[in-house]
C-alpha cells in the first residue's frame, strides 16, 4: 500500500497544531473555536454538531446553537483541522492538521468506530479519473463500511 507518512499528534500538542495551522491559514483561534476543537478531540467515535452543541452548552452552563458549532467544524473541514465522515454527517478531529491528503475512512457498522489509512494509489486515482471526466480540484471521500476487529470477534 502508498503510505503517506505524517506525524500524529495528542493532547495539548494537537490543539496547538491545529491553533497554528489555522492561524497560518489567516483565521482567528478564538475561545469558541478552541472549545469546539476539544470537545471534537475528546470522541474517539464520529460527533455530530449536535453532540458537540449539546456537550458545550452542558459544560459552559448557556445555550450553544448546533448552527454556530456546524459553522465552526465546516471551517475545521475547510483548513484540515477535522473530516467529515459524509455518511454518518458527523466529524472526526484530524490528528495531523496541516498535512493534506486524502483520507481512507475505515467505520465499523457496529460500534461506530471510525478510523482512516492512507493509499495514494486508491486516492490519486480517483483524483485522476475526476479530472479525466472535466473536474477540477477533486477531493476524494472514500468511506468504507464493515466491521472492526473488535465487533468482529
Amino acid at each position: 500500500m502508498a503510505r503517506h507518512a505524517h506525524q500524529e499528534h495528542q493532547g495539548a500538542e494537537l490543539i496547538a497544531a491545529a491553533r497554528d495551522t489555522l492561524t497560518d491559514s489567516g483565521e482567528q483561534w478564538t475561545g469558541m473555536r478552541q472549545s469546539v476543537f476539544e470537545e471534537l478531540a475528546r470522541h474517539d467515535k464520529p460527533a455530530s454538531a449536535y453532540d458537540i452543541a449539546d456537550n458545550l452548552s452542558q459544560s459552559r452552563g448557556k445555550r450553544v446553537a448546533p448552527n454556530s458549532v456546524y459553522r465552526i467544524l465546516d471551517l475545521f473541514v475547510r483548513s484540515n483541522l477535522a473530516n467529515r465522515i459524509e455518511s454518518a454527517n458527523a466529524y472526526l478531529v484530524n490528528t495531523h492538521p496541516g498535512c493534506r491528503h486524502d483520507c481512507i475512512f475505515l467505520i465499523c457498522d457496529d460500534c461506530g468506530k471510525a478510523t482512516h489509512i492512507d493509499d495514494e494509489r486508491v486516492s490519486g486515482a480517483l483524483r485522476e479519473a475526476g479530472r479525466d471526466a472535466g473536474f477540477t480540484d477533486v477531493r476524494p471521500v472514500v468511506e468504507l463500511r464493515g466491521l472492526c476487529d473488535d465487533c468482529a470477534s
